[in-house]
């Protein structure tokens, strides 16, 4: 079971029933068709059984918002995509009246940015675990408590999510290490929701514990993942243009995230390391990157004094002669 408790127009669970379809289907299923220039994908070799598949058409998804208009987009485009009788509802999630808790496997979302609440209006489940106005941290709360013991989640966020310094910042931070089991952050560069906002942001990856384990040794990992992404693939300017393939990081993200396991060896200088949860802690659960990735400076080395003087002399003398030769063409 998959939701968004911010879902708009339903875009990550479009994505994700995208993929779900193209994972299931064999390669000599893909029928592939120009369409007004554009390469347009038809899946017919299905490996779903009926059961999948009447789930994956009828209880997998869920999405959440209180702008009607949104919904009625996230409906249409979930049923263009095959998911026939999707669970788009209209709620306010963090409200008084939203009780839906532990029943999500998967969670994506991206939330409101700089929302403010009144406490009176706010669930109070959400505020027993941080007292705070601010809707970037209390939809991360959220979706603690929308998710399965097990379950996992990737939430853009933005960065003061990572380092606020106010007390429900820190709180926040805290239970997600101790508590939860924080598994990376993704950096994001400040241009990438641009015509629209220019705010830096993250992508949050967790998993629901309620027991800790983050920078568990176990599964190989001494420590929270962190990538600095440069490019998603698109120029960070109001028209994000697309780039060549070769210049995303996205390929790269994935394809690190998929092996963890072999970035101990990585250097703080590098896209991507692991960062001990013990010097977390003791960075009083700082997350922002700029805390934990190291810069190397190149040396650079300048002329003397005398040598630059003697250069702007001889630069002075040869504009004092190229004006006297200009004014003699003059006379």
């Amino acid at each position: 079971t998959i939701a968004d408790p911010a879902c708009g127009t339903g875009g990550f669970l479009v994505r994700a029933v995208d993929y779900l379809i193209k994972a299931n289907t064999s390669e000599e299923g893909v029928l592939r068709e120009l369409v007004e220039g554009e390469e347009l994908l038809t899946y017919t070799g299905d490996r779903l059984s009926d059961a999948q598949r009447r789930h994956l058409e009828t209880s997998m998804f869920a999405g959440f918002d209180f702008d009607a208009t949104m919904l009625r987009l996230a409906a249409m485009n979930l049923m263009l995509h095959g998911v026939v009788d999707a669970g788009i509802s209209y709620a306010d999630t963090l409200g008084s009246g939203f009780r839906t808790s532990e029943q999500f496997d998967l969670v994506f979302a991206n939330p409101p940015f700089k929302g403010s609440l009144d406490f009176e209006d706010t669930n109070k489940t959400l505020l027993a675990r941080i007292r705070t106005r601010k809707t970037e941290l209390l939809f991360v709360v959220l979706i603690l408590r929308l998710l399965k013991p097990g379950g996992r989640a990737a939430v853009i966020v933005p960065d003061g999510v990572l380092f606020g310094s106010s007390n429900a910042h820190k709180t926040l931070r805290r239970q997600l290490v101790e508590e939860q089991k924080l598994d990376g952050i993704i950096s994001m560069p400040s241009g990438v929701f641009k015509p629209y906002a220019g705010v830096s942001t993250a992508i949050l990856l967790f998993t629901k514990t309620n027991s800790g384990g983050t920078g568990d040794t176990g599964d190989n990992l001494p420590g929270v993942w962190f990538y600095d992404m440069q490019s998603d693939g698109f120029s960070l300017d109001d028209k994000r243009t697309a780039l060549p393939a070769d210049k995303s990081d996205l390929p790269d993200i994935l394809e690190r995230w998929h092996h963890r396991d072999q970035e101990a060896s990585r250097k703080r200088t590098d896209k991507s390391f692991l960062v001990p949860k013990s010097e977390i802690a003791s960075n009083d659960y700082d997350l922002s990157i700029n805390r934990y990735k190291e810069v190397e400076y190149e040396a650079v080395e300048y002329d003397k004094p005398q040598v630059i003087l003697k250069r702007l002399a001889k630069l002075e003398d040869d504009i004092a002669k190229g004006r006297k030769a200009l004014e003699g063409m003059l006379k």
